[in-house]
Parts: structure tokens; C-alpha cells; sequence
């Protein structure tokens, strides 16, 4: 029996709202659409929310609606998905890579000072991509004092973490909009698909007009800004209206997997959740590897034994265009040691115990062999 990395939890609920669109031949900008951004952002307690085709278009559009551009500055960090640092450059400005902290992997407080101390002489303007990675909230309260002491403005980067909570808010909600995405792996899922979230009604309305090929009227072939076709499609909103119904179910079912394998996974470095997470909404559960361990071997040996790992995440500045860009290594040094030995391993809301014994087990055998 194959463990695959991950696997949506999906029901004869969910196949129901997608046929129901189906049998309607409404497959665009239907009532879908609006039912499920009113269901996330009821959700996360915000304003407004605009569905999307993938949250890499939520991000790209938050930073659009906030007149990024050529000579502006994104602080990030390289530990993350590459959308994260990508958008900047689709509107030709400029990203600046921040280290990690060892433990909770999120970008360190201190190195973020440092980087806008350092970048605010250049007289650009700056904004901080702050990524919730794996589903863990960055220290918000000391990150928004951070940005507010030098001007910096904030995106929360949240596509990772729908439904953790910093000191009982929840996440995608402290920077001017957030964004979550909903790919099969995540939380919940449309398959494709993202949305942003914001208390903010200019930004609220020029993303909404963006994602539409930038018409701002109900005239179809009105087109008052520069827009693309970022919308989500009725199918994909369906099923993110199904799975929303059953959120706290899914991170309740998470939750459960993630204490199985604290009890299991005694022999190495398991994730680490800081006091001032109020609600860990568990996106996938990566381990750090002993030093010196081979992971590439570790892998190997693991997929021998029908259970699918994978090293998450590879350092962004380290890529081939970023490269290109005057990265190298030694720039970001906990980032590229922590990511030569950061293993996902088999996760997802149905996950059997049974399942988890066996990751255990062999992971364990893995690590006596390639350490």
C-alpha cells in the first residue's frame, strides 16, 4: 500500500455541489463565487474577500493594488513557495531575501530589522511579504512593530496557514490584505484557486476589477484598468463552498494526525508550535533531518518502501533566475542548512494511525542507514 505525501479529503458533498454547477451550465462568475468569498471571509473576520484562479494571482494582485513597481523593494523570505518573491519581479521590482529562525522556520525577527535598516538607504520603497509558513504564524505583534517603526508595508502571505490563529486572530489578517490558496495539498481545496482577504475597500475593489481583465462595471466590454483573467471558476468555487462547511473538521483531523506522529517520531526534530499560537492549522508536517544525514538516500529509501516524501522547501535565492540576480550561497546561511534536512512527510486529514506507524517505522530504519 503506497502512502502518497498528501491527499484531499473530499466527499459525496462536495461531488454534489460541483454537479449542481454542472447541471446548471453557469460555469463563470456565478453565485458560487459569491458564496464562497462570503465563506472565508466570515471565516477569517474581514471585510471583503475576492476569489482568484491560484493564490500566486492573490499575492501578484495585492501587490498590484498596492502600486508596486520598478525600484520597490519586497523583503521575503527564501524559505517559502516561489510566488512568494516571483510576484515582485512580474511588476520588475526587487526582491531582498531575509534568514529564517531554526526553529519555527518563519522569517527571524532580527534579520528583518536588519535587512530594512540596511535597505532603507537606498530610498526605495519597502514592503515585507510576511509568509505563515507550513501553517505557523509569524510573531505578528513584534513583525507589525517592525513595519511600523520604518514605514514598511505589510502582505501576509497566509496561502499555507487558513485557520491558525495569532493570540486568537486568525492569520491572513494583520498586513493591508492576506492571501490563501487552495491547491489539492492545502487545508481545504478547489483544486486550483486562491483568494484575498482585506479590510480595505480600494483594494478590495481594484483587485476585484483586476482579476476580471480590469472592468470596473457591470459593462462587459468596459475595461477602466489593466486587468487579467485571474477569475475562478464556478466548478472550483463549488467545491471550496463544500469544503469550507467542514473546515474545523479538517484541522481538527490534522491536528490529530500531527499529536500521532509527536508521539512517533521521538528519534528526530519534529515542528516546533510557539506559545503564541492560538490555533495551529496544520498545512504539512516537516521534520529536520540529523546533520550530515543524506535526504536524497532518505528519499529513496523511503519511496522503495511505497511511502512518498520530499525535501521542502529548497532555498528560493538558490534558484536557477534568482541566481541569475546575484544570489549565492552563503547569503542566507540557517536557510541553506535548515533546507538541506527539512523532510515533509506523509500528511493529510484521513491519514490512518496504521499509516503513520508505518512513516515511523521506516523513516526511523532510513536514518540508521544514511546518518
Amino acid at each position: 500500500m503506497k502512502i502518497p505525501l498528501s491527499n484531499a479529503l473530499l466527499d459525496e458533498k462536495d461531488i454534489y455541489e460541483v454537479l449542481k454547477v454542472l447541471k446548471s451550465k453557469r460555469l463563470a462568475l456565478g453565485p458560487y463565487m459569491k458564496k464562497f468569498e462570503e465563506m472565508v471571509k466570515n471565516y477569517v473576520d474581514t471585510k471583503y474577500a475576492v476569489a482568484v484562479s491560484s493564490g500566486t494571482a492573490a499575492l501578484h494582485l495585492i501587490l498590484k493594488s498596492l502600486d508596486f513597481g520598478e525600484n520597490d523593494i519586497l523583503l521575503t523570505s527564501s524559505f517559502t513557495f516561489i510566488s512568494s518573491a516571483n510576484v515582485a519581479l512580474y511588476e520588475k521590482g526587487n526582491v531582498h531575501f531575509v534568514d529564517i529562525e531554526p526553529d519555527t522556520l518563519n522569517v527571524s525577527l532580527n534579520a528583518l530589522e536588519e535587512e530594512i535598516i540596511k535597505t532603507k538607504k537606498k530610498n526605495s520603497r519597502l514592503f515585507f511579504m510576511g509568509v505563515d509558513i507550513f501553517g505557523h504564524p509569524l510573531d505578528w505583534d513584534k513583525i507589525l512593530d517592525i513595519c511600523q517603526k520604518y514605514s514598511v508595508e505589510i502582505i501576509e502571505d497566509s496561502c499555507e496557514a487558513l485557520g491558525s490563529e495569532y493570540k486568537g486572530k486568525k492569520c491572513g489578517t494583520f498586513g493591508q490584505a492576506g492571501a490563501f490558496a487552495f491547491y489539492p495539498n492545502k487545508q481545504i481545496t478547489t483544486g486550483e484557486g486562491g483568494i484575498i482577504v482585506t479590510n480595505n475597500e480600494k483594494i478590495y475593489q481594484i483587485t476585484k476589477a483586476m482579476r476580471n481583465q480590469g472592468r470596473t462595471s457591470s459593462k462587459w466590454l468596459s475595461h477602466e484598468v489593466i486587468g487579467y483573467n485571474y477569475r475562478i471558476d464556478e466548478m472550483s468555487s463549488a467545491l471550496g463552498y463544500s469544503q469550507m462547511k467542514k473546515i474545523d473538521k479538517i484541522i481538527e483531523m490534522r491536528n490529530k494526525a500531527a499529536k500521532n506522529y509527536e508521539k512517533l517520531l521521538t528519534f528526530l526534530e519534529i515542528p516546533v508550535i510557539k506559545s503564541y499560537v492560538t490555533k495551529m492549522s496544520w498545512f504539512v508536517y516537516v521534520v529536520k533531518l540529523p546533520k550530515g544525514t543524506d535526504i536524497n538516500k532518505v528519499i529513496d529509501y523511503m519511496a522503495k518502501n511505497e511511502i512518498e516524501t520530499r525535501n521542502y522547501f529548497a532555498p528560493i535565492h538558490l534558484q536557477p533566475v534568482y541566481k541569475k540576480l546575484g544570489w549565492k550561497e552563503g547569503m542566507l546561511p540557517i536557510t541553506e542548512e535548515i533546507s538541506k534536512r527539512t523532510l515533509a512527510i506523509p500528511f493529510y486529514s484521513e491519514i490512518t494511525f496504521e499509516e503513520q506507524e508505518k512513516v515511523a517505522f521506516y523513516l526511523k530504519k532510513a536514518l540508521e542507514l544514511f546518518s
